[in-house]
């Protein structure tokens, strides 16, 4: 699990060049320290596509799985493969889906069109769009300043700082569906805090760092399951439930996860600092002078409020009223999103160009492969004869509607410790959920939705999601540390998730209640 750091000593903050703690640029990115891969990574490079090639021939032709058709056999082989090259991470997994796309072609599976069409899914268009106007967002400082600004307006102490950083995570999860571009944003204003609290640079920690780190990492995965277009595997849940003939609103979303997630967001913290990694009174004590105004420095960097500021503001505060009341016109969220994406782009509104925007099209690509694998699922009903040996192997034949949302809440949850995708986990997971309350004549919603509340519950170890990978960079704490903080977390989530589904879910009228 590696070794504890050490906690922290006083620190350098020479003026001449050297090391400055309270510096937000110390912490982008790329000057964190890199850490090296791990053997079962360099085992994986090697010798995983070999492997993947293996595992195919084995289970599409050679191991055939009972209840299955030769054509779903072969569906099966394509599935468990593409999980390997995932999991395994032996090629990038844009590549992978690159890969997936043509072996559905090829091994005629799914007509070409059908396989190709999959990058012009509407949630692929609603992600693009998205991601545009959070380029906005970041590109005109808007995130950045609204960040410091919430700190230094709210953070006037220990306690504060921790539910100040909450809030900002939760507000930004409206405006920014990409969890690593948050986590970007974000950790030069913890680190910054950090070392205020005695733990400066990437070098050593104490508790207070520790608790800080992690429920930023919390968070910022968190954050994202109070909206609909919180994450693109909220939205590939979505799309997953219309294809199920449901239809999920943003209001209704936002209605259900929003105070589940500012619950959790203070359960954990308070968790986190009495139990976890206890804080002392010393310990909630500055050691540090000049952090707050080394923050009020880098916003009086930003200088006054500038128009793009501004403008982008009114788009996207537009945007998110018109997805707030979907239910009342009824249009479509991703033609909302492209026409303001559209209008940050246009030359006349001088807010951003496209060379600015930055548009993850590996993840697009990754996104596409998911979708093709979720057609082909779909086009050989795999997953239904799937889905109903489950059923047989777990008993949920003869389970009642608590233990099922128990169940179901549970294993979603605990499965983020095994794969490193919330699109993965989320086109593997929702379609089982979807057939087992159609199998039992169960409302799909009560089931569905609960189980899309936990997209984004993702925390534990560095390779469940981008940001855990980003914020373990700043060496604040170790893997077991991680390890500790995160399971625990996500028993407290599923938890607070029963509590929600007799509760809160029910008096929305979302799940029929427990009793």
């Amino acid at each position: 699990m590696g070794g504890r750091q050490p906690e922290a000593r006083k620190p350098d903050t020479r003026a001449d060049g050297g090391f400055d703690p309270l510096d937000m640029s110390q912490y982008s990115l790329s000057k964190l320290p890199k850490r090296a891969p791990t053997q079962v990574g360099v085992f994986f490079q090697q010798w995983g596509l070999l492997l993947a090639g293996i595992v195919f021939v084995l289970t599409a032709y050679l191991l055939p799985m009972p209840g299955l058709d030769a054509k779903q056999q072969v569906m099966f082989g394509l599935f468990t493969t593409a999980l390997f090259l995932w999991i395994s991470e032996a090629v990038p997994n844009y590549l992978t889906s690159m890969l997936l796309i043509c072996g559905l072609i090829l091994t005629k599976t799914l007509k070409a069109k059908a396989a190709m069409a999959t990058l012009g899914d509407p949630t692929i268009w609603l992600n693009v769009s998205a991601f545009i106007m959070a380029s906005a967002m970041v590109s005109t400082d808007l995130a950045k300043r609204a960040a410091l600004a919430f700190v230094l307006k709210f953070g006037k102490n220990a306690g504060a700082l921790f539910l100040s950083f909450m809030a900002i995570n939760i507000i930004l999860s409206a405006f920014i569906n990409a969890t690593a571009a948050k986590a970007a944003l974000m950790m030069p204003l913890f680190m910054v805090v950090s070392a205020v609290y005695g733990a400066p640079g990437t070098d050593t920690t104490n508790n207070f760092a520790r608790n800080l780190v992690l429920h930023n990492l919390l968070m910022i995965n968190a954050g994202s399951n109070a909206f609909m277009t919180g994450s693109g595997a909220n939205l590939m849940g979505v799309a997953l439930l219309a294809g199920a003939g449901v239809t999920v609103y943003y209001i209704d979303w936002l209605a259900a996860g929003l105070p589940i997630t500012i619950a959790l967001g203070i359960l954990t913290y308070v968790i986190g600092v009495r139990f976890i990694f206890p804080l002392t009174k010393e310990d909630k004590e500055p050691k540090l002078e000049g952090g707050r105004e080394a923050l009020q420095r880098e916003l009086d960097k930003l200088g006054k409020f500038k128009l793009g500021e501004v403008k982008a503001a009114l788009i996207f505060f537009a945007v998110l009223a018109i997805w707030a009341t979907d239910k009342l016109h009824g249009l479509n969220a991703t033609v909302v999103a492209m026409l303001g994406a559209t209008v940050m782009l246009m030359p006349q509104t001088k807010l951003i160009d496209w060379n600015k925007v930055d548009v993850p099209w590996h993840l697009m690509l990754f996104s596409a492969g998911a979708y093709a694998l979720g057609a082909g699922l779909n086009e050989t009903k795999l997953m239904t004869v799937l889905t109903t040996q489950l059923m047989d192997s777990l008993g949920m034949n003869s389970m009642g509607y608590f233990e099922l949302y128990a169940v179901l809440t549970g294993l979603f949850i605990a499965s983020h410790w095994i794969f490193q995708s919330k699109n993965m986990r989320t086109l593997i997971f929702l379609p089982i959920v979807i057939g087992v309350a159609e199998t039992l004549q169960l409302d799909v919603m009560s089931l569905a939705l609960p189980v899309a509340l936990c997209i984004n519950m993702c925390w534990t170890l560095p390779f469940n999601a981008k940001p855990n990978a980003m914020l373990y960079g700043c060496n604040k704490y170790t893997m077991g540390e991680a390890w500790k903080y995160g399971a625990t977390m996500s028993v407290v989530a599923w938890l607070l998730m029963l509590v929600a589904g007799g509760t809160w879910l029910h008096w929305l009228g979302i799940t029929p209640g427990f009793f």
